[in-house]
């Protein structure tokens, strides 16, 4: 049994509280890459996995999480705080700004720069060249501001313990619509995922106007349009990505960047220009490099770009097929050996089955709206 001083119960519970009291109505979430969200998945656990404990007075059997995608938001208190109370799915207004901010030009933990002076690997320079090219003749027919973007895939991620080993859970289905509007919104779309719909809400604070809180397209709710707004030029992206992203004290900023070029790459619909784009920006990033077999949660074997979070001892690994270069999907293993698990384990995967484009949320497509490469 893992005691607690009453008085220190008592007063988290009492922080707890506040913090609950200070979040929005509706829960939180932000496109984060898999490192952050697997962080924030342990941090959740280790909150319900003591409060278990402090309630009963014994060790517990301790509940299964589910594996999220995307990840959800920008803090691990308020991501534990907002999932604890209800495993709900919703987006928030902003990145906090308590964290590093990400420097154009500079790394906070590699030296690696936003400006093509650095960069991955020989082989994954050439391999993402190669990606790119496909991505620029690849035709992509343009999404309307009042369409949708379904992705439909296929995954597992770790339902282990909270600093346990690792469990890969049951495979499973998932579906997703990202509204397209422009303008700001408090409905970004729906997840239909363990037999559930789960909205992608903005979550308003009692008191707010819902049109303050609603949130505009951009980084963290990226609609075709605002993706096509971007510059196409890889070094002019790339910088405005560092520009763009926070980490925490001690955290790899290119890991995080590389998380989120991936977060956009793997479940959006874009223009091909500004795929090729993210594609040779991913190039310059210090430490990316490529993994010759990877295989994605369907079992399709491809090429991988991939980048180690050495911290962590995980490697993110995106996926591709070795002939056609599309887009199959993404997993993260351990790269080296932990208390949690050998080198090699999965930590979580994913695979893309189907893309497209359609007019209302939680609608599936039909033949004619289907969309080819990711």
């Amino acid at each position: 049994m893992n005691a607690v001083p009453a008085g220190s119960e008592q007063e988290e519970r009492a922080e707890l509280e506040e913090l609950a009291r200070l979040l929005p109505a509706g829960p939180v979430e932000q496109v984060l890459p898999p490192g952050r969200r697997s962080h924030h998945k342990d941090v959740l656990m280790q909150l319900i996995d003591r409060d278990h404990e402090t309630d009963s007075g014994v060790s517990p059997v301790r509940p299964r999480r589910r594996p999220a995608r995307p990840a959800l938001v920008a803090g691990s208190v308020a991501v534990a705080v907002a999932l604890a109370a209800g495993l709900t799915v919703g987006i928030g207004a902003g990145r906090g700004d308590g964290g590093t901010a990400g420097r154009p030009g500079a790394s906070s933990t590699t030296g690696g720069t936003a400006g093509g002076t650095a960069g991955g690997s020989r082989g994954a320079v050439v391999t993402l060249d190669r990606i790119a090219a496909v991505a620029l003749r690849t035709d992509v027919e343009p999404v309307d501001d009042g369409q949708f973007v379904y992705v439909r895939s296929k995954g597992a991620g770790n339902e282990g313990v909270f600093d346990g080993p690792v469990e890969l859970g049951k495979m499973h289905e998932r579906q997703v619509w990202f509204s397209q509007r422009q303008g700001p919104v408090t409905d970004v779309g729906l997840i239909r995922e363990y037999g559930q719909d789960w909205p992608i809400e903005v979550g308003v604070p009692n008191g707010t106007d819902p049109e303050d809180a609603a949130v505009p397209a951009g980084f963290d709710r990226p609609t075709y349009a605002w993706l096509a707004s971007l510059p196409t030029d890889p070094d002019a992206l790339l910088k405005l990505l560092y520009a763009d992203t926070r980490v925490e004290q001690g955290e790899d900023e290119d890991q995080e960047v590389f998380g989120r070029i991936g977060d956009l790459v793997g479940e959006q619909i874009m223009p091909s220009a500004t795929a090729a784009a993210f594609y040779q920006a991913t190039a310059r990033i210090p430490g990316v490099t490529e993994v010759a077999d990877a295989v994605d949660a369907v079992g399709r074997h491809g090429i991988a770009i991939a980048r180690e979070d050495t911290r962590h001892g995980t490697r993110t690994e995106w996926i591709f097929d070795p002939g056609t270069l599309d887009y199959l999907g993404v997993r993260t293993v351990f790269s080296r050996d932990t208390e949690r698990a050998e080198a090699g384990t999965v930590y979580d995967t994913s695979a893309v089955l189907e893309r497209a484009v359609v007019d209302k949320s939680g609608q599936e497509p039909g033949a004619r709206r289907r969309a080819g490469r990711g």
